[in-house]
């Protein structure tokens, strides 16, 4: 059987490239590159899309060998029908390697019709690495990697402020347009860069903040060879995600005009605060997402909707959501209640096999901007701890000593922080540390949380109670002592 490219594939357009996009993942292909898509067919947008990989992989040569090409499927629920469709998405040119062709990074940008800028690359991904040098090829950083690439076009136009970009980042961080630049701004400092790069990087784009909300679980391992049959091709690159979608992009009104979405059925909104949709999304889609996955995975299941469908997993998060985050939120209860209800029948959506393995990566830092606003606000607002929540940090501390029963958990997350837990779990084991002191060095740790965790009350001897009946019994028995006491 054939693999999908355009031999097989070859009536479609081609378009300016308009859009550079770090991260060749499954959520970017099957949201982002599927929107541009839709701008193309049903405005006069007319552009595609160049991807390049914020970090070292082979997926960038697997998306060139299919020509940019790749199929998504969009299953769920759609005016009130299950649906279950599919297309080819045509959007992606190409990809470029970082590592192997760095010039042809250089030459985009001295490109006149690249105009956009998008990423995604994990609320761990908009950092600042004081190692990174201009020079570099690459830089390792992402905001680095930007930085390098907006100062080659400031030279490439002799910094002509009608050649800025609409630079639209994508991470599930707070203010994520406003972070990147400054962190852009702190490498042109490091670098030494000209104060005319400076003003340009100012005046001439624009960072926008953004909010993404669409599951988009990644590839179909379980289903391929089925809808290999279907598609009559291979494709390596197939992406499965929900039909829900909303992308809000806080910016001036004028970007509308190069972005005209009205009118073409994306539930894609260009707003002057996306404050309120992001800290509801993040909090209750998000935040049940990043909670549920330790105490799930421990508990022996594997997907999504195997987890909002079991009897004590799903009370366990529909409680957290109902009694614990939801009461942290302002605005209507009803709304923010009706929006939790439409998020765990999204979970439930029989199509979707989201694995909670996918939604691990960085989990410590997914719980320090997801799970943690809503812990601290709910203590500040009912001088108590928010029990549920507590058990799942409780839990994501278990699971970071990466064992479930016997079989070892292939833990995701950046070197050091898997050795810091690696060490110390460890010690517990050869009696070098007790549960107590353990939680102590874990939740005391401000680069994994912002903050001093053991400074707010309670939670140190709570979250060690919990982490030793997990350690000693389980998370199923865990979660019974956990009701029948109080905390």
């Amino acid at each position: 059987m054939q693999r999908l490219n355009n031999q097989i594939y070859h009536d479609y357009p081609s378009y300016p490239e308009k859009v550079l996009q770090f991260g060749e993942g499954n959520f970017l292909r099957g949201f982002i590159d599927w929107q541009f898509q839709v701008l193309n067919e049903k405005t006069d947008f007319n552009g595609s899309v160049v991807v390049v990989q914020p970090r070292g992989n082979n997926k960038i040569e697997r998306l060139n060998n299919q020509d940019g090409l790749f199929t998504l499927y969009l299953q769920g629920i759609k005016e009130g029908q299950l649906v279950n469709q599919h297309q080819v998405i045509e959007s992606i040119s190409r990809g470029i390697n970082l590592f192997t062709d760095y010039p042809e990074y250089i030459k985009l940008a001295g490109t006149e019709d690249l105009r956009f800028i998008v990423s995604n690359t994990t609320e761990a991904g908009i950092m600042f690495d004081p190692s990174d040098q201009l020079e570099d090829r690459p830089q390792m950083s992402f905001p680095g990697k930007l930085t390098a690439f907006l100062y080659h076009r400031f030279k490439a136009f002799a910094g002509n402020e009608k050649r800025g970009c609409i630079i639209i980042p994508c991470e599930l961080i707070e203010r994520n347009g406003e972070r990147l630049r400054e962190i852009v701004l702190q490498y042109a400092s490091l670098w030494n860069l000209e104060d005319e790069f400076i003003e340009w990087v100012m005046n001439a784009n624009t960072f926008c903040s953004s909010l993404v909300d669409r599951i988009v679980p990644g590839f179909p391992t379980d289903s391929y060879k089925e809808k290999t049959e279907q598609l009559g091709y291979e494709d390596e690159l197939i992406v499965v995600g929900e039909q829900y979608h909303l992308w809000v992009i806080e910016g001036p009104d004028w970007i509308k005009n190069e972005l005209k979405v009205e009118g073409t059925g994306l539930n894609t909104l260009i707003v002057n605060d996306l404050s309120p949709y992001r800290i509801r999304k993040v909090r209750i889609l998000n935040g049940a997402h990043t909670a549920m996955t330790p105490v799930a995975y421990l508990y022996g299941l594997s997907t999504v909707e195997e987890s909002v469908n079991h009897e004590e997993i799903g009370m366990f998060i529909k409680e957290m959501i109902a009694e614990e985050i939801i009461p942290t939120l302002e605005g209507s209860k009803t709304e923010l209640a009706d929006y939790a209800d439409d998020v765990m029948n999204r979970f439930a959506n029989p199509y979707i096999k989201h694995y909670l393995m996918s939604i691990a990566l960085n989990s410590i830092s997914k719980f320090q901007t997801r799970n943690l606003p809503a812990l601290l606000d709910y203590v500040e607002k009912y001088n108590t701890l928010p029990k549920r929540m507590v058990f799942s940090l409780s839990s994501l501390l278990y699971f970071y000593r990466g064992k479930r029963g016997n079989d070892v958990i292939e833990l995701q997350d950046d070197p050091v922080s898997l050795q810091f837990f690696k060490t110390n779990w460890e010690k517990f084991e050869q009696h070098e540390l007790t549960m107590k002191e353990l939680v102590n060095k874990i939740l005391g740790e401000e680069r994994f949380w912002g903050l001093d965790l053991t400074s707010i009350p309670n939670l140190e001897n709570t979250v060690s109670i919990n982490l030793l009946n997990i350690y000693k019994m389980g998370v199923k028995e865990a979660l019974k002592e956990l009701f029948e006491t109080s905390i």
